[in-house]
């Protein structure tokens, strides 16, 4: 077989300063006085080939290329490179794509096969059928390819004294604020961006500091490093929203009365936020070494950092064009302004259901076309985070989208409509998407009906308990079409999840259990082993400490909760982790474990409200808290951070911004009068914790025997779990049977999860998510690979960074002082006031009662 070169070539430098790359004498990048060494390939134990050959003007100390592990380019993506050969490119990147495209001409047969496959699973991220390229030093996916460099400068400075003072700065500003800001409506969330674009000018600016020596470590190290910044950011955003634990600890106080003293907030909070530290620590060989593990999402930061940190700016190309950098700004620019039109100037672009607008009395078309408590069937939204609020739709495999979109089409356009007009659960007495409950005249569901005083020997209310007289003289609960049927799929993602993974990763998972990262078959697992690994011990060490942080929480304090139940919930947590962990890691999608925990507790301890909010935090935030934390080393597998710099920052960026959480959440309680009070006059009315306790009740008090057994209204949904059972294997026979047909990209998993947050999402958060990922990761990738190559992440990530600092900006000038009184005449015009007047704002039902009447099944709780 013929040699190939690779697709990429080294893109970005570290340094802020440039000189020539390496000599053919050693393995060094000269700045003017720093050195960062580059890994030669046969430092990486590669054997010798005589198939080997270099780039042009390639030195012997950059990393080989050999002919073994090839990768699959369709045939549209080779006839777009070439193509796109004549628009202008301004990076490295895609300069080496296409001079290497040129001399891609490699076919392999059906029956030779990747070595990348060997052993795996069937990747829907590969295809199998085109120009098969070669790529020893570098990854065979194009996406990693876009946006991840394959050089790594080993004496690059990482964890430098300067990482450290401005990562702790912002683990303790960004938590802090986002805490103050929490319990407050309307609110703001500053995410993970803000400090890795805030990092990037200070860092830069701490290049100017003088070289001083503190505890043996240099002040100004030199040139600020792509790897500083990545752990900045990192120490920056790891723990920069909410703790789970803390809604945990509010609800207590504000429900039940709990005003526990600050060690049981602080054991509760490191527990739980710990322990999926821990668990990510030792699954990292499943969910972050192997190379078809791509994290999508991950990919956009990759590709800002090394935009950011680029030296090249000019354009080349016959036509010329725009470095990566500039593209970048005028995009960021471009994002930031406009985001101004929908999110302050004129709203009514954000939730385009202009349908509505021309018959806001009509209930049905409302009820189809209404975006707060319809089907969303405007399609139309203007506003960049109704785009992504699931998720960068530019980050998102298209087959993945693809997924999503006919599980949404299917469920909520089909499925709904006739589940409501049938009048299924007594559904057109309520809205046809909310997430509210609700009880049989048609009002909000009042928890405090069905509960009874639960006194202390003082006399204090320590929490109510379920009052059956109350509940049934009162109304049984009931959800709109949408949200039972969330439940449903909820049901449906957990038992496919676990088929799925037999399935389809059974093999890779035994597989990854016996190999080392040296023998992972891609050039980012293979440079990340030179570097001392972190044991797996520590992890342990770890996990055992915050067990016993969670035993004495539950013991010493009254939380209702038996040791037993705390080892099921991490248990159940173990048990999703790599499954759910494997999915999210090529789909760029998360199955919850939220509405599982809180069905389990419920049948399990019934009553309990305390134990089942514990519960549910220990079973589903210890597996999304392993996978944020596994998200966070492919970051730093992808960027080359050595692992124990990753581990350090990781842990104690944790336990600062958690402490700190906890220290904003006191005092707010202390200071703050009337906190959580819903006519709170600064605004802090903590809506999320009232929701949280809603939940409490509705799982704990009333528990899901009441609605979910035999008997009961939502009864059928349970078979829900059958559907998930059986479904993936239809999928997966067709497959084998015909494994060159579309059956290979069904994921059952990503259908039955992916509408997980409708409500209150509805088709305008999934149908231009859905058209805009059709475009630019399927349209635009074959036929303008070079384009999307160069630019697809970087626009992803100057949307979203533009966006999130327009958000900022506008709450902190606009609406935050003076209590969001400032510009009453904008907020009072037609555009910011249209969508307001309709049927579908108002959550009108498509059957409204008169006064006096109920709807809903005669008897409803047997009191004998």
């Amino acid at each position: 077989m013929q040699a190939v070169k690779s697709l990429l070539a080294s893109t970005f430098s570290s340094t802020a300063s440039t000189t020539s790359r390496t000599t053919a004498a050693d393995t060094t990048t000269t700045t003017d006085e720093y050195a960062y060494s580059i890994v030669p390939l046969e430092d990486l134990g590669e054997s010798s080939s005589t198939g080997r050959r270099r780039r042009p003007g390639q030195s012997s100390s950059q990393p080989l290329m050999q002919d073994s592990d090839a990768h699959t380019l369709s045939d549209d993506e080779h006839e777009s490179l070439e193509e796109d050969k004549k628009v202008g490119e301004g990076d490295i990147y895609v300069e080496k794509a296409l001079e290497d495209i040129e001399k891609a001409s490699v076919q392999l047969s059906e029956n030779d096969s990747s070595s990348f496959e060997s052993g795996e699973f069937d990747d829907p991220n590969l295809e199998r059928s085109g120009s098969q390229i070669n790529f020893e030093d570098d990854s065979p996916y194009p996406e990693v390819r876009s946006a991840v460099s394959n050089v790594d400068d080993l004496d690059m400075p990482c964890s430098t004294l300067r990482v450290w003072i401005l990562g702790l700065i912002f683990a303790v500003f960004i938590p802090g604020l986002n805490q103050f800001f929490y319990f407050r409506y309307p609110s703001v969330t500053i995410s993970g961006l803000i400090p890795l674009l805030l990092s990037f000018p200070l860092g830069e600016l701490s290049t100017y500091l003088p070289r001083w020596r503190i505890f043996g470590m240099s002040l100004n190290p030199g040139p600020f490093t792509v790897k500083e910044h990545v752990l900045i950011a990192t120490m920056g955003s790891v723990g920069s929203s909410s703790a789970y634990a803390t809604d945990v600890i509010a609800v207590q106080r504000v429900f039940y009365h709990q005003n526990y003293n600050f060690i049981y907030q602080w054991l509760i909070v490191m527990s739980t936020q710990l322990i999926g530290f821990s668990v990510s620590g030792i699954a990292r060989r499943f969910l972050v070494s192997p190379p078809s593990m791509i994290w999508p999402s991950i990919l956009v930061a990759c590709s800002l950092f090394n935009t950011l940190h680029s030296q090249k700016y000019s354009g080349m190309g016959s036509r010329g064009g725009l470095s990566r950098g500039r593209f970048f700004v005028y995009g960021f620019i471009a994002s930031f302004a406009w985001f101004f039109l929908p999110g302050y100037l004129f709203t009514a672009l954000s939730t385009f259901s202009w349908v509505c607008w021309l018959a806001p009395d009509n209930v049905p078309i409302n009820q189809l076309f209404g975006y707060s408590n319809g089907l969303g069937m405007s399609l139309v939204t203007f506003d960049w985070s109704q785009i992504a609020y699931i998720g960068s739709p530019i980050a998102t495999p298209w087959w993945a989208e693809a997924n999503i979109a006919a599980g949404f089409v299917f469920f909520f356009w089909i499925v709904t409509p006739i589940l409501y007009y049938t009048n299924t659960w007594y559904a057109k007495n309520m809205p046809i998407s909310s997430r509210t409950s609700y009880d049989n005249t048609g009002n909000v569901y009042n928890v405090t009906r069905i509960l009874q005083p639960n006194l202390r020997a003082d006399g204090s209310d320590a929490g109510g308990t379920f009052d059956a007289d109350a509940y049934a003289n009162y109304s049984p609960l009931f959800l709109s079409t949408t949200f039972a049927l969330s439940y449903g799929l909820s049901f449906a993602s957990i038992a496919a999840t676990i088929v799925h993974a037999f399935l389809h990763f059974r093999k890779q998972i035994w597989t990854q259990s016996r190999k080392s990262l040296s023998e992972q078959p891609d050039i980012h697992a293979r440079l990340m082993s030179r570097y001392k690994q972190v044991p797996e011990w520590w992890y342990g060490c770890i996990f055992l400490t915050m067990f016993v942080f969670g035993v004495v929480t539950i013991e010493v304090w009254n939380s209702q909760m038996p040791v037993w139940a705390f080892i099921l919930a991490l248990a159940i947590a173990f048990v999703y982790v790599i499954p759910i962990g494997m999915i999210q890691a090529i789909t760029n999608q998360q199955i919850g474990l939220n509405v599982i925990t809180e069905l389990i507790i419920g049948y399990l301890l019934p009553g309990r409200p305390v134990a089942m909010m514990l519960f549910k935090t220990w079973g589903y935030i210890t597996m999304s808290q392993a996978l944020t934390f596994a998200s966070d080393f492919k970051l730093g597998h992808y960027m080359k951070i050595p692992p124990r710099s990753m581990f350090a920052a990781q842990v104690v960026a944790t336990v600062i911004a958690g402490t700190t959480q906890l220290g904003v959440q006191a005092w707010m309680f202390e200071h703050i009068p009337d906190i959580c009070d819903q006519n709170q006059k600064d605004g802090f009315s903590c809506p999320s914790t009232q929701v949280f306790g809603t939940a409490s009740i509705v799982w704990g008090v009333i528990g899901p025997k009441l609605q979910f057994s035999g008997g009961h209204i939502y009864h059928a949904l349970v078979y829900f779990f059958i559907l998930g059972a059986v479904a993936p294997f239809v999928p997966w026979v067709l497959a084998k049977r015909y494994p060159d047909r579309w059956y290979r990209y069904v994921n059952l998993p990503v259908i039955f999860a992916g509408t997980a947050l409708i409500p209150p999402a509805s088709a305008v958060n999934f149908v231009p998510w859905t058209i805009v990922g059709f475009i630019f990761q399927y349209v635009i990738r074959r036929r303008h690979f070079s384009w999307w190559a160069k630019y697809n992440y970087v626009l992803s990530a100057a949307l979203d960074s533009g966006t999130a600092c327009g958000i900022v900006v506008i709450f902190f000038t606009l609406q935050y002082p003076r209590n969001n009184a400032i510009g009453d005449a904008i907020k009072n015009w037609w555009g910011n006031t249209v969508y307001m007047n309709t049927s579908d704002y108002k959550g009108t039902p498509l059957r409204e009662l008169r006064n006096g009447m109920t709807f809903g099944p005669e008897k409803w709780y047997d009191l004998g």
